[in-house]
């Protein structure tokens, strides 16, 4: 009898493991089958004026770099992801007039392992380019992992328009999509697919880009205040219309003291060496490095840091040690920003740093180009963008170098109404939730910090009355010493502000500072202070060590000598009533 029971329940155990195997064995097949036919009914989404290209649930692979993050400030490596559900699809296809297709494109990630929230990954430069939805922290030297292998459900879009060619601004209904409308567009159907892919909605969404994707950042801050919950806009071109107009100014400016060709044409890229640029970087830093307690290259006091390019005045004949009458002269007018002939600021001033010895600024104010053909950035891709998008009506035949500081702003202004973000009355946006992360290099050659800053203030002054506390509660702004645009210079500019983000919106832990690494100063570690305060040395342990805070450090503790502290000087821009 004993033997027989015992017979049984080994018959019952075996069973049960047989049972238990099938289950491990056809759990993953069954879930694999479930999510890719899932995926599949998608593309029968019924959504107006959506038509779905591609619905395919995706294996775990590598996605090649993307080709655009020069203009995204994605960090240009190759992304390996998970298994995901692949969407592509375009909203509004339509013939312009111009007799080109438009529409805009966009491209949903969907994890398997889903963290229940949504991304939206911004663009860059004047969009027309459909880059892979991965998430990819857009400041080019961060390490940090991007945010589809977090789990987020990632989308991209390609603005409306599908080249990054500017003459897409022939069309008025391409300038609105390119504009804002995309932004909306792309969200509200994001959110349907996501919905359908999961059976759920997503429990928070967040905006991330630099560049036009932070303008596109602020863009969703202001026009869509609900959406989100948390942002973060990366060296945001809020107004891009005015700083198209710098472009050309600064050009006008150099071109006047670079040397000619055979033929009489300036050579742009010869207007400064780069023994000059570097005699005003170290310039800067004689006069402003130790504001904050240690010489170490980086300018963390930025705030009080006051310097006239005048000191480095030869008083001779030109050497390697000084410049000449006409550079002080016009790096002085490029660096107060352009005006009209009675003085009216038609942009905003630029602070001095020490990447204005750096590739980046060179490459977008001054170029390489040995001859007179120039390959700087504000040319090559400003000028382009005045004559087909920012001057209303387009005017392809227009020569930016002959821009009438006097009367063509007035030809930028239509575009400005459509594209800037500056909207500085937040309230819908802070009283739902939803919190606003701003970073920006001190060196941006394409977008000033001192802009920003003012931006910034104005926020504080209308949307919370001039209360800095009360503002705090909803936006944050790290302005990095030495990084140019979306990355690089003699900057920490490894850091994650995704995580930042996140942390805010889900533990309501606000950022005071982001832990930032850098390449261009191996194995130290520094704060990045969210203004108004700054990193400052304390005076006490070994100047390394006080970097001692590491990228990704889920403690916000400071173990070094550098601590954020408030400046006692004010920042350039407008007073506002807050202490300091």
């Amino acid at each position: 009898m004993f033997l027989a029971n015992e017979l049984k329940l080994r018959d019952r155990g075996c069973t049960l493991a047989l049972i238990l195997a099938i289950i491990c064995v056809c759990a993953p097949a069954l879930a694999a089958e479930a999510s890719d036919q899932a995926c599949r009914s998608i593309a029968k989404l019924k959504i107006p004026s959506v038509i779905f290209t591609e619905a395919s649930l995706q294996k775990p692979q590598e996605i090649p770099a993307d080709p655009f993050t020069a203009f995204t400030g994605a960090s240009p490596q190759a992304v390996k992801v998970g298994g995901h559900c692949l969407v592509r699809g375009v909203i509004g296809k339509r013939q312009g007039v111009d007799g080109q297709s438009y529409g805009t494109r966009f491209e949903v990630r969907l994890p398997t392992t889903w963290n229940d929230m949504f991304l939206f990954q911004g663009g860059g430069a004047v969009d027309g380019f459909l880059a892979p939805a991965v998430g990819t922290i857009p400041c080019r030297n961060s390490t940090a992992a991007p945010g589809l292998l977090r789990g987020y459900a990632v989308v991209s879009m390609d603005g409306g328009h599908p080249s990054p060619d500017p003459a897409f601004g022939v069309d008025q209904a391409a300038r609105i999509d390119f504009a804002y409308a995309s932004i909306g567009k792309v969200t509200s159907v994001s959110k349907q697919v996501i919905a359908k892919f999961y059976g759920a909605a997503p429990k928070k969404s967040v905006f991330m880009g630099c560049s036009n994707g932070g303008r596109e950042a602020l863009i969703a801050a202001q026009r869509y205040p609900l959406e989100f919950d948390g942002i973060v806009a990366g060296s945001p071109g809020f107004r891009l219309s005015a700083a198209n107009i710098a472009e050309a100014w600064d050009t006008r400016q150099y071109m006047s003291i670079a040397p000619k060709d055979e033929a009489g044409h300036p050579i742009l890229s010869r207007a400064f060496s780069q023994q000059d640029l570097n005699i005003v970087a170290k310039a800067v830093l004689a006069a402003c490095d130790a504001r904050d307690g240690i010489e170490d290259g980086v300018i963390n006091a930025w705030q009080q840091c006051r310097f006239d390019p005048k000191v480095l005045s030869c008083q001779g004949d030109k050497t390697d040690r000084c410049l000449t009458a006409g550079q002080v002269q016009a790096m002085s007018r490029a660096f107060a920003g352009p005006e009209s002939s009675d003085g009216e600021k038609l942009y905003s001033d630029w602070p001095y740093d020490t990447g204005v010895a750096g590739a980046d600024w060179r490459m977008w104010k001054l170029g390489n180009s040995p001859t007179s053909q120039s390959d700087a950035n504000n040319i090559v891709l400003g000028a382009r963008s005045l004559q087909y998008y920012f001057m209303t009506p387009p005017a392809p035949n227009f020569d930016p170098l002959k821009f009438d500081f006097d009367k063509d702003p007035a030809r930028v202004a239509d575009t400005a109404k459509l594209n800037d973000a500056t909207g500085t009355y937040l309230a819908s946006f802070a009283a739902h939730g939803g919190k606003l992360l701003l970073f920006q290099g001190l060196s941006d050659p394409v977008f000033s910090a001192n802009d920003l800053v003012r931006w910034y203030k104005q926020v504080v002054e209308v949307t919370s009355g001039g209360d800095l506390e009360a503002a705090r509660r909803f936006l944050r702004m790290f302005i990095i010493p030495g990084m140019t645009h979306c990355g690089d210079g003699q900057a920490f500019d490894d850091f994650d502000p995704l995580a930042a983000i996140e942390g805010w919106i889900n533990q309501d832990k606000a950022p005071d500072s982001l832990a930032a690494g850098s390449k261009a100063f191996p194995g130290k570690h520094q704060p990045i202070c969210a203004y108004p305060t700054q990193a400052a040395y304390g005076g006490k342990g070994n100047p390394d060590e006080s970097r001692a805070i590491r990228v990704g450090d889920k403690r916000p503790r400071h173990l070094f000598a550098s601590i954020c502290a408030h400046s006692r000087n004010r920042s350039p821009g407008p007073r506002i009533g807050w202490k300091s």
